[in-house]
């Protein structure tokens, strides 16, 4: 890969599959669906918002990347990003600093089985790593992506790469706080 910050990218999402395995080993479909407390979200919870978005994110960003290609927006870096860009992904980096609702259209359903959900999620890993590789090439400071947090809010591809992996990890940290309160339950582990 040409571009370091894209590679860094590859790594993040990379990593992400690494731990939402290690997260999810072992876990039967009682723990995997237990919630802390009513108005909290499970692991599967969590998971299942993080495709929600992630599946939006990954056609967004597809459809930038054909978008440019046909433009020619190439660049090779270092690329320069705006401060809303900046102040987006700061605020979704781990740790919560504000809590926000999610939009109604990215709430999960309760009670998915952990066969779906997590094959899914490891499947939507791939799809931003290929998007990643997609994107080799590309001015990741120019090319626009619009995002679900608003259809008249655009992020530069590079920014949205990086608001992405910051908010998996953001709800990857919640779910393994869920798992560390993960009480004992009927049926074991």
């Amino acid at each position: 890969m040409g571009s370091p910050e894209l590679e860094q990218y590859r790594q993040q999402f990379e990593e992400i599959k690494v731990q939402a395995r290690e997260l999810t080993a072992g876990l039967n479909e009682e723990r995997f669906n237990w919630r802390p407390a009513s108005n909290q979200w499970s692991i599967e919870e969590c998971l299942g918002h993080l495709t929600i978005v992630g599946q939006w994110e990954v056609g967004a960003i597809e459809r930038a990347i054909e978008d440019a290609r046909a433009r020619g927006l190439t660049g090779s870096g270092p690329f320069r990003y705006g401060p809303l860009d900046r102040f987006i992904v700061r605020m979704t980096e781990p740790p919560v600093r504000r809590k926000v609702r999610s939009p109604r259209r990215f709430l999960p359903l309760h009670g998915q089985p952990v066969t779906a959900i997590v094959p899914t999620f490891l499947h939507l890993q791939s799809q931003f790593l290929m998007q990643i590789e997609r994107a080799d090439g590309l001015d990741l400071g120019r090319v626009k992506v619009a995002t679900p947090i608003s259809r008249f809010l655009r992020m530069s591809l590079g920014m949205m790469f990086a608001q992405a992996a910051a908010h998996e990890r953001r709800h990857m940290e919640q779910a393994r706080r869920v798992r560390e309160m993960l009480p004992e339950l009927a049926g074991g582990r």
